[in-house]
């Protein structure tokens, strides 16, 4: 088999062959067949991978290195050196910034034990970059290493000198002193470093040097200092514990004291309390410990006190009593709740919760307050679909101020401002205006009752407000009223068959047939109507019930005229057959022959009814 291998020359059509590029002309190479493998059995010998491995480290030729360089008298020394240095300086002059070049030239000059030289090259590099800290650091250490104690003393002082933001240069220029046994030298150095008030690890070093050689009262004098530096609830937490280590408990007490007079309430934190409430704890006086917990809830803001909640409540589980730990139980949850409002006012449902955590307690203030803050959250946009939950909010105001607080007048107060918020323009709620009514009639106030109900009637008429104020003036016996009521319903809504009805109904109950009958009369005439089959029904009920066939007849006749539905034939039909057998009935009872031929008449004229009405089936 004969492989053909092309290789293309570049897009330049015009390659010259000479740069090892081919023309277009196709170079065919024709390469060795591949070999099969016949036998696949196992060779006699197994090679592993690991001896293959081992093998090949062994013939492996050693490491290729330079040849070490053997210098045998001060000339070739000397030659050696001006070399390096030649190739350093080179290397300077390139790379004059490279931190890393100046430090290897150094390191270099020192091993030569050339510390002249080596100083010369750590001053011109901090002539480069003075800031650099490790050039300072690493100047220092040759200095300490081969043991030149006062070059070393002096560099550092023009470091820090320099550079005294930059602590790792205090912290080793003071351990150099430290460990020469230089305890004096030390402390001036850290006077120094503390006149450029650094933060809490610097003083806290400086405490901690003072610890390790047992001076307590220069220890507590530098915390006077550091309070005074830092006057936030770190370095106050960080003193009371130093006294309580101590074992001086009325000095750190004074101390959290002390802390809580100079930071005032815009500098009094969760932690602070916390520290001081623990401390108090540890200190077997679990009464002072609450009363720090309670007034730091007290003053903290909720959403900065989660921690503070959870100690305290591990707190009074550990030495409350059940009313105090169901107090902290409120509390948490008192708190979730601000957390919930906080983040959504319009959330109702939250205040719900709240103001029943709040009735749970009976701490009516507490109580009046959840609400009021609750109702002034109006909702943004005046549509009635918003308005529904909120209005719930003034109703169960209301409900607890009547039932649980039984403060008659807040409670007139209450709806009085509810229904003076809502937009009546727009919509309503008939839910207010009847509660509000029934609450002056609970209070014997039947004149305020019908101011109210009045109006809402003039302000924002709707069914359920004429059919409760006619309710009510129906179980007083005012006829006059109702009627009265019955009339402006219907002039707000003539189309109401259940208004011209029911006003029938009354008039009917009263014995007043005739009116009750032109009530029905000027109901049918009304030109729409909602629900007119309702109304002709409940007509042909009225004059069935007086006994007026002739009336009901007349009636189906007048409503056969404005439709032909099946069911007002089936009703006529039904109709005549009872009155035919409540004739026969009659006929029966007073023992007297029947009008055959009316009664034949009568028969026939049903039957055509009853054939008319099958064939709309």
């Amino acid at each position: 088999m004969e492989l053909t291998q092309y290789n293309e020359p570049p897009s330049n059509k015009d390659a010259d062959p000479a740069l090892g590029f081919l023309t277009r002309k196709e170079t065919e190479v024709k390469l060795p067949r591949p070999t099969r493998v016949k036998n696949k059995t196992p060779a006699p010998l197994q090679i592993t991978a690991e001896q293959i491995l081992r093998e090949a480290r062994e013939r492996q030729e050693a490491e290729i290195r330079p040849p070490k360089q053997k210098i045998t008298d001060a000339e070739e020394l000397a030659e050696y050196r001006l070399r390096k240095r030649k190739e350093y300086e080179d290397l300077i002059r390139r790379v004059r910034w490279n931190t890393s070049v100046w430090v290897k030239y150094a390191q270099w000059e020192e091993s030569q034990k050339d510390f002249p030289r080596a100083r010369s090259i750590w001053e011109r590099a901090l002539e480069v970059d003075y800031t650099n800290a490790t050039l300072w650091l690493k100047y220092t250490e040759m200095e300490m290493k081969n043991k030149f104690v006062n070059h070393a003393r002096n560099v550092w002082d023009r470091a820090v000198s320099l550079l005294p933001r930059i602590d790792q240069l205090w912290y080793k220029y003071i351990h150099m002193e430290e460990m020469l046994g230089n305890i004096a030298g030390a402390r001036q150095v850290f006077e120094r470093w503390m006149t450029w008030e650094p933060d809490h690890h610097g003083w806290a070093a400086y405490i901690k040097f003072e610890l390790r050689y047992g001076e307590i009262e220069r220890a507590r004098s530098i915390y006077d200092r550091y309070v005074e530096c830092h006057p936030g609830d770190k370095a106050w937490i960080r003193y009371a514990k130093f006294e309580v280590k101590n074992g001086d408990i009325s000095r750190a007490r004074q101390c959290y004291e002390r802390a809580m007079e100079q930071l005032g309430e815009d500098g009094q934190t969760e932690e602070l309390f916390v520290a001081f409430a623990q401390f108090e704890e540890r200190c077997k006086e679990p009464e002072r410990a609450r009363v720090i917990y309670k007034y730091a809830l007290d003053h903290i803001p909720k959403g900065k006190a989660e921690t503070l909640y959870q100690k305290f409540v591990q707190f009074e589980k550990q030495y409350g009593d059940r009313e105090g730990i169901e107090n902290v139980v409120v509390g948490k949850k008192r708190f979730q709740y601000e957390e919930e409002v906080k983040k959504n006012p319009l959330n109702y449902d939250s205040w719900f919760d709240y103001a029943r955590l709040e009735e749970s307690v009976g701490d009516k203030e507490k109580v009046r307050e959840v609400y009021e803050r609750a109702i002034a959250n109006i909702p943004p946009a005046e549509q009635k679909r918003y308005w529904q939950r909120y209005i719930y909010l003034w109703i169960n105001y209301a409900l607890y101020e009547e039932l649980e607080a039984e403060d008659y007048d807040r409670t007139r107060d209450v709806f009085k401002a509810c229904l003076s918020i809502i937009p009546h323009s727009k919509f309503t709620f008939s839910k207010i205006w009847i509660m509000a009514a029934q609450f002056e009639i609970r209070q014997k106030d039947l004149k305020a009752a019908r101011t109210i109900l009045g109006n809402a009637i003039g302000r924002a008429p709707k069914d359920k407000i004429f059919k409760t104020y006619i309710e009510i003036e129906l179980q007083l016996g005012n006829i006059n009223r109702c009627r009265t009521l019955y009339e402006k319903y219907l002039e707000w809504s003539p189309a109401n068959c259940y208004a011209w009805s029911k006003y029938a109904e009354l008039e009917r109950s009263l014995g007043e047939t005739e009116r009750g009958r032109s009530i029905f009369e000027i109901a049918i005439a009304q030109p729409l109507l909602d629900m007119p089959e309702l109304l002709w029904k409940g007509y042909i009920e009225f004059e069935i019930s007086e006994g007026e066939h002739d009336r009901t007849r007349q009636l189906y006749e007048r409503l056969l005229d404005r439709t032909k539905h099946l069911k007002v034939w089936v009703s006529y039909a039904k109709f005549e057959a009872a009155v035919q057998l409540e004739e026969e009935a009659r006929a029966d009872e007073e023992g007297r022959e029947p009008d055959m031929a009316k009664a034949a008449e009568q028969a026939e004229e049903r039957a055509r009814r009853t054939r008319i009405a099958g064939t709309f089936n």
